[in-house]
């Protein structure tokens, strides 16, 4: 075999400790336990050498290293962690988005479990299943949890991700979110499920979501403020006051995980409505800001649609890197530069007055003017 007849040559085997034990080293050899990869690395140069690793070392994995520091790898892949995982479960898995929480911060990834349907997690320490479990708090979410996978302490768990924060879990795992772990995958065409923008654009006409009595963000505006939150998959963007929730949904269209708040109850559960019928997740938190803030996960983004003040001081507070405000009410505008200001953001803004089509009897049409908005925005330096 390949590997044998490389490892029977090498100067020098390096590895984590459980994979030098499996393997027959040569007694010639040096053998490196993989602590800090760049020392380990470093014994490699000039050397025939053997790197032993999990799967295939080219996903998520040390090949990108080696060629970072102008080695030549040939690479022998073994069947990957994931694949694994699928084979047992006897599911598809072209629609799963894959994230690494593998030396990594956590956030991206459970942002991405927040906003997908079926989210795949290479795992580290600090970054397992609990603490994914944990981070899904407030999002209907199964877990299935694989460890040691192809090692003699193979078990595979599926359980809801609330359960997954309060046990304790083999330091090998790998991390499947589900939003319905009994769904067949629909048949698609590109790998992780649909890519982002969606087709169809963004900053949707307003006829696209339920609104009450005209309470949705205007397409026009919806277009700048989605320019300045920046939705991306991996980050969390809040809806502050969200009305009819569009512009959560749109956030959650192009990729970002979405909490909307909203103190009427009818409006919430037009929230929820909307994000249904255009097939994204959007977590509806049922209160008045700036009280029910308190204790949501940390946003990437704001936007404030309702509420003074006093809501944009608190979502400034949360820390996200942009917080973006849409005002009717030209005297809101000074206190609500003010309060970016205080909260240490660099403020920008502009006021749309857009002019649509509207039928006139005889067939033309003429210009209607909708109400000037001035959108403001705040983000860090």
């Amino acid at each position: 075999m390949p590997a044998r007849d490389a490892l029977a040559c090498a100067e020098v085997v390096v590895g984590a400790a459980r994979h030098l034990e499996a393997v027959p080293v040569p007694a010639a050899a040096e053998r490196v336990v993989l602590g800090p990869v760049e020392a380990g690395l470093e014994r490699l140069t000039g050397r025939r050498g053997v790197v032993l690793a999990s799967g295939d070392p080219g996903f998520f994995g040390i090949v990108r290293l080696l060629r970072e520091r102008g080695h030549e790898p040939v690479v022998l892949p073994a069947r990957s962690s994931l694949q694994l995982l699928f084979a047992r479960l006897g599911r598809s898995w072209d629609d799963v988005a894959v994230v690494s929480a593998h030396g990594r911060d956590l956030r991206p990834a459970a942002n991405v479990c927040r906003a997908r349907p079926a989210v795949a997690v290479l795992t580290a320490p600090g970054a397992g299943p609990a603490e994914i479990g944990a981070a899904l708090e407030g999002w209907p979410r199964t877990l299935v949890v694989a460890e040691d996978l192809g090692g003699p302490d193979e078990r595979l768990v599926t359980l809801p991700a609330v359960e997954a924060a309060d046990r304790q879990w083999h330091p090998l795992t790998v991390v499947l979110s589900l939003r319905d772990p009994d769904a067949v995958p629909p048949r698609g065409w590109h790998a992780g499920g649909e890519p982002v923008p969606p087709a169809g654009g963004w900053a949707l006409p307003d006829h696209a979501f339920d609104h009450r009595a005209s309470m949705v963000t205007k397409a026009e505006v919806r277009a700048l403020v989605l320019a300045r939150l920046a939705p991306h998959p991996g980050a969390l963007v809040w809806d502050v006051g969200a009305g009819s929730g569009s512009v959560a949904v749109e956030c959650a269209r192009l990729g970002a995980a979405a909490l909307a708040v909203e103190r009427r109850p009818d409006d919430a559960e037009r929230v929820a409505a909307n994000a249904a019928a255009h097939g994204v997740d959007v977590r509806v938190v049922a209160g008045e800001a700036p009280a029910a803030l308190a204790g949501l996960p940390r946003p990437d983004a704001v936007f404030v649609g309702g509420g003074g003040p006093e809501v944009v001081a608190a979502a400034a507070a949360a820390g996200p890197e942009r917080v973006v405000v849409a005002l009717a009410a030209i005297d809101r505008i000074a206190p609500t530069r003010a309060a970016l200001r205080a909260a240490g953001l660099t403020v920008d803004g502009v006021q749309l007055a857009a002019s649509r089509f509207a039928d006139l009897p005889d067939g033309s049409v003429r210009l209607a003017a909708t109400n000037p908005i001035t959108v403001m925005w705040g983000t860090q330096h």
